[in-house]
């Protein structure tokens, strides 16, 4: 029996493979966890109803982390926390967003996903939990990171190497872990957190077992405790098989 009793898995670059699809041996290997009598939940940036997609397919009824902590969900449609922005702090990322160039931006509101194409003008009537920029031009990233980072109440990561996410401070796939933990009753130490992006990176050194993946970032691979094949090798089932199930 593995030491182990709670898998969090991350979706994009991770879980899913490059056509954002759960491929049959990570769907056969986390099905064998459970079976063990591992809790597997999902701990990603996306929002719940693009997460409990996944949850679905694989028959999870676990708790569920989304955007990155912002949201903790107790079960499937049964939410146990959320933690929001203020609308303030939405409009100054909203107003640096403008005047970075052809920057992308979202956001995640309680009422759904906005973003560049699609901003809305009731931005103090809407619960803000999550915000975000995207740019292939490392430079614009580099600039806007520079910039928030002297702004107070705010957690900064990123899920690729071409994007920041913005949460309110103190939220995080770490901090969501340890509530989880305490709903199902087991330690952060009996715990596993796996992943590949700096949204990650806390959960993975918190956990009792932190495995990046073979296509994580570089600083992501040097927190963890191990690190498995990519994403489209089946990252996911490999780890399972060598370190969770042999713990």
């Amino acid at each position: 029996m593995s030491r182990y009793r709670l898998l969090a898995l991350d979706l994009d670059g991770t879980l899913l493979n490059g056509e954002s699809e759960i491929s049959p041996g990570n769907a056969e290997w986390v099905r064998r966890a459970r079976e063990a009598g591992i809790v597997v939940i999902l701990s990603t940036g996306r929002g719940a109803d693009s997460a409990s997609e996944f949850a679905r397919q694989l028959e999870l009824d676990t708790p569920m982390i989304t955007l990155n902590g912002g949201e903790i969900w107790r079960g499937p449609n049964e939410l146990f926390r959320r933690t929001p922005l203020e609308a303030s702090q939405i409009k100054e990322l909203h107003r640096l967003a403008r005047r970075s160039g052809d920057v992308w931006y979202w956001a995640y509101s309680t009422e759904g996903l906005c973003n560049k194409e699609k901003w809305p003008e009731d931005i103090e009537s809407r619960e803000w939990l999550k915000f975000g920029f995207y740019s292939e031009e490392l430079d614009q990233i580099r600039a806007i990171l520079e910039e928030i980072r002297t702004w107070d109440g705010l957690e900064l990561s990123n899920s690729s190497p071409y994007n920041i996410e913005i949460n309110p401070a103190g939220v995080s796939k770490a901090a969501a872990m340890e509530e989880v933990c305490r709903l199902v009753g087991c330690r952060m130490s009996e715990a596993v957190a796996m992943g590949d992006s700096l949204n990650d990176i806390a959960a993975i050194r918190a956990s009792g077992l932190g495995i990046a993946m073979g296509n994580a970032q570089e600083e992501v691979k040097q927190a963890a405790d191990a690190v498995t094949s990519s994403h489209l090798e089946d990252g996911v089932a490999r780890a399972i098989r060598d370190f969770v199930l042999k713990a």
